[in-house]
């Protein structure tokens, strides 16, 4: 496991296996600041580095999920082992936990999402930034190019959200590093 805190200012990025999570993400008005990262761990491997990045520093996951501000959470990809089936799979039961079981609501909202993973083959070092602004909804990019949908609603931001962030989170371990616990 190797970690490396380089300090600027008053916000910091993270550098976890190898990858560096940016203290900010975003330009002007869409700028939002590292809250947290960590390294999802599936079946005993280690899959990708998650950044939960927020407007300002928040450790409350309830606040986070329900708050209709910015935020997005950055995929880092560092396991040659993650297939898109994997992580179309991954994506899903995160849902099925996020909404305890009540996907069908929001099956086409959450095929839009596991989209993205199937619009080329997935590989070390893919980035994955997904976004959410207020007033707009969600949207998505792989390598800095962005994705042409967007999901509207608040209720499907806390649904998403919660796949890392809520009461039944995917990975305990990375919901308590993306809060910055």
């Amino acid at each position: 496991l190797s970690f490396a805190f380089l300090f600027n200012d008053s916000f910091a990025q993270v550098t976890l296996f190898g990858v560096t999570l940016p203290a900010k993400l975003g330009k002007e008005s869409k700028l939002m600041l590292l809250n947290g990262g960590g390294v999802r761990n599936r079946y005993m491997m280690d899959v990708y580095v998650a950044g939960l990045y927020l407007r300002k520093k928040n450790s409350d996951a309830g606040s986070i999920l329900k708050a209709d501000e910015p935020m997005a959470v950055r995929l880092t990809i560092i396991s040659a082992l993650l297939t898109q089936d994997r992580m179309a799979e991954a994506i899903r039961e995160g849902f099925e936990k996020s909404t305890g079981g009540k996907t069908a609501p929001i099956k086409k909202e959450i095929d839009m999402i596991v989209k993205i993973f199937y619009a080329e083959p997935i590989k070390v070092g893919d980035v994955f930034d997904i976004w959410y602004m207020p007033g707009k909804g969600v949207t998505a990019s792989k390598n800095n190019k962005k994705y042409d949908f967007l999901i509207p609603g608040l209720k499907f931001k806390k649904y998403l959200f919660g796949i890392w962030l809520g009461e039944d989170p995917v990975d305990e371990p990375l919901k308590d590093k993306m809060l910055g616990l």
